[in-house]
């Protein structure tokens, strides 16, 4: 045996692979330290989170059953959006109303047209329509595409593209079986809204363990997440992807603003520019959130978290980039809509600045009356949260609306209660409270902006309590401050009471839909 050295060649060899199996051994590590970080995080998650998940999933996938097809806001457009780029692989290149031939034989067959925004009509009722419907349903009908996809065709394509997954898979049935494996789907990001509202709620309340399970509960139960989350529409992720936002920004403000902070902040923030244009209007208020928490650790540790910054905008600025390059290279149905609605204002700054505020607050002397004769927070806004279902044409009866604020009005006093006794704590939360105050005016300003472009032709266009349900993790945490403004002995009974009242709300929301479609 030859020699080196006075070592042979057999111990060089064998001095050197342990080193390469101890290498691939660390490699390995690495790479498994995320996955086996997540499966921990995922066991972290109390059980409770993932019960108000399922209960928000199974109300979304009844409302998903008992709203007729096509029955829901736009959801005409947003299916034709998802044909075409399942059967083509492109986005819609048109935003006119011009759906394919396959589509427009199934509305006339379901008499959609003539449902829709007429509470009289019905949907079908005999067995000559069924067989109408059948016959629509054939699939000699079938057409590859969906060029024009009317006002969906200018939104971002990531939720679309999810729901090209449930389309694809259902091929082989009509498109009724597409469109309501697609609605379970919605379905499904309803549950990640409720799961993330409890983490938020844990988060923002971590002291009151039980009441975590009243907001996020009641959120589940909400009946305008459960009606919009049972169809195609990107409202559906446009929630979970807003209650992630408030989740990751509030564990930033309780537990450090570090890189893995910075890159939840960032992330969500690209996933809801690619979901719906509406996430802009959060933007301002997460912009807001990421300059409080890196003064408030400059304050704790002498330094600017530079990289952590980095990070978060140059994530969360992937999308606008992605614009830009479309923009630049083509003529995108997207950034058209951006553009056209940045340019619209017909008008003065003040007079949009006069509507925006009369769109959701009483009217100041010297203002004009842009809404004469109607209290817009009661009824565009509070009226329309009790009940305002189909094409925003099946409500409650009045008096049900008028009922509904007695309940309403002792929550709030019950959370204001709450939060009197906390206010020592919340001075010291300023910064945060600011940020969320960024995040409602922000949404609230888009909104009003947007329907200040179809001012005066349309008085109040935007003016649905849908556009609202981003903030519905705030909805959470304020019916958990009511449950536990009623103090130790009664706050968890009137948790259980504010639970049931919303089932009740669900309920009986459920039965005006049939009663309406059905009856």
């Amino acid at each position: 045996m030859s020699r080196w050295g006075g070592v042979s060649a057999r111990a060089l060899v064998g001095e050197r692979k342990p080193a390469r199996v101890s290498g691939r051994l660390r490699l390995a590590g690495r790479l498994a330290r995320p996955a086996a970080g997540a499966t921990a995080a995922l066991r972290r998650v109390p059980r409770a989170a993932w019960v108000c998940a399922l209960v928000a999933i199974l109300n979304a996938i009844c409302w998903s059953i008992i709203t007729p097809p096509f029955q829901t806001p736009d959801e005409p457009s947003h299916f034709a959006y998802v044909k075409q780029l399942a059967e083509t692989g492109g986005p819609p290149t048109s935003g006119s109303g011009a759906l394919s031939h396959e589509e427009k034989v199934v509305l006339d067959a379901l008499h959609a047209p003539q449902v829709s925004l007429r509470p009289q009509n019905r949907t079908l009722a005999s067995a000559a329509e069924e067989r109408t419907l059948e016959g629509a349903l054939a699939p000699r009908n079938a057409s590859r595409g969906s060029p024009a996809a009317g006002n969906a065709a200018g939104e971002p394509p990531l939720y679309y593209a999810l729901e090209a997954i449930p389309y694809e898979l259902a091929r082989g049935g009509t498109l009724l079986d597409r469109l309501q494996l697609m609605r379970l789907l919605s379905a499904l990001f309803a549950g990640l809204t409720a799961l993330f509202t409890f983490l938020f709620v844990r988060e923002a309340l971590p002291r009151t363990a039980w009441a975590w399970t009243v907001g996020a509960l009641a959120v589940a139960l909400a009946p305008l997440l459960g009606f919009m989350s049972g169809s195609v529409n990107p409202d559906s992720l446009l929630f979970a992807v807003s209650a992630a936002s408030f989740y990751v920004l509030a564990r930033a403000f309780r537990r450090g603003f570090d890189m893995p902070a910075a890159l939840a902040i960032g992330g969500v923030s690209a996933v809801g520019l690619l979901t719906k244009l509406n996430f802009v209007g959060l933007i301002p208020g997460i912009l807001l959130a990421l300059a409080v928490l890196a003064v408030r650790t400059l304050r704790a540790s002498g330094r600017l978290p530079y990289r952590a910054l980095a990070l978060a905008l140059g994530i969360g600025a992937i999308p606008v980039l992605a614009y830009a390059a479309v923009s630049t290279f083509s003529d995108s149905p997207t950034v058209g809509v951006v553009s056209s609605a940045a340019g619209s204002a017909h008008r003065s700054l003040v007079s949009e600045l006069v509507y925006v505020w009369q769109l959701f607050l009483p009217r100041l002397p010297g203002m004009a009356n842009d809404f004469p004769g109607l209290f817009t927070a009661r009824q565009l806004w509070f009226d329309g949260y009790v009940g305002l279902y189909g094409w925003l044409d099946t409500p409650f009866p009045g008096w049900i609306e008028t009922l509904a604020l007695a309940p309403a009005g002792a929550i709030l006093l019950l959370c204001a209660r709450s939060l009197l006794r906390a206010r020592a704590t919340l001075r010291h939360r300023i910064g945060e409270l600011f940020v969320y105050a960024a995040l409602i005016l922000g949404l609230l300003l888009t909104i009003g902006i947007d329907s200040y472009h179809a001012f005066p032709a349309i008085d109040a266009e935007y003016a649905q309590v849908r556009y609202l349900l981003p903030l519905l993790p705030l909805l959470g945490a304020i019916l958990a401050l009511a449950a536990r403004g009623a103090g130790r002995r009664w706050g968890p009974a009137v948790g259980v009471l504010i639970v049931l009242l919303f089932l009740a709300h669900d309920v009986f929301s459920q039965l005006q839909v049939v009663a309406r479609f059905y009856g």
